[in-house]
């Protein structure tokens, strides 16, 4: 019975991970072959098209787009232009779904069995990536990867869901990368921004 379960998980696993990899080639993929349509005027302009459910849609997009391993720029952006009286709930809305995004994808990387695979491949590697994330400095190291933009912060989701770095510390640091740099797309001047992307 134990044996079948296993089998069972593995073969979940598999499909999961065809999956997710075919949704980050299609998106990926789409991005290079049609990028204008992915600027942040673009996106407002198919969003505001859901009327009523804007804010539900707009949250989804956020939230789902981690997965996809596309930044999340455009979309803080597209926030603005869309509502650009509204900065506080446009902050809020957008860090909800970057904080939702990334827990999901720091525990995705762990059902998908990123963790077993690479403690069997390389024990010794994911032992000191593991160590340098849990380092004081790691705290930085990730805020820093969350606040550059031209990283998909995704990424470092990823890792240190692979590498079990501590959750809350993790997700804190990922909490202030992003409000740094969301707060600067979205009181700063997020249509100068998408004009220089």
């Amino acid at each position: 019975m134990e044996n079948n379960v296993s089998i069972t998980t593995k073969l979940i696993r598999k499909i999961l991970i065809v999956i997710w990899i075919s949704i980050v080639v299609v998106c990926i993929s789409s991005y290079f072959a049609n990028p204008t349509a992915f600027q942040a005027g673009n996106i407002a302009y198919f969003l505001e098209k859901f009327g009523t459910w804007i804010w539900a849609v707009y949250l989804a997009f956020s939230i789902i787009r981690g997965f996809t391993l596309l930044p999340s720029t455009p979309l803080v952006i597209a926030g603005t232009l869309i509502f650009p009286d509204q900065p506080f709930w446009v902050l809020v809305v957008s860090m909800t779904g970057i904080l939702l995004s990334s827990t999901m994808i720091y525990y995705f990387s762990e059902l998908l069995g990123f963790d077993e695979y690479f403690e069997k491949k390389s024990p010794e590697t994911v032992h000191k990536i593991n160590a340098k994330l849990e380092h004081p400095l790691g705290f930085l190291f990730v805020a820093g990867w969350a606040f550059f933009p031209f990283v998909p912060t995704d990424l470092v989701c990823y890792l240190a869901g692979t590498t079990r770095m501590n959750f809350a510390k993790f997700i804190a640091a990922i909490f202030v990368g992003e409000l740094t740099l969301c707060y600067c797309y979205v009181y700063l001047g997020g249509s100068l921004i998408d004009k220089l992307i």
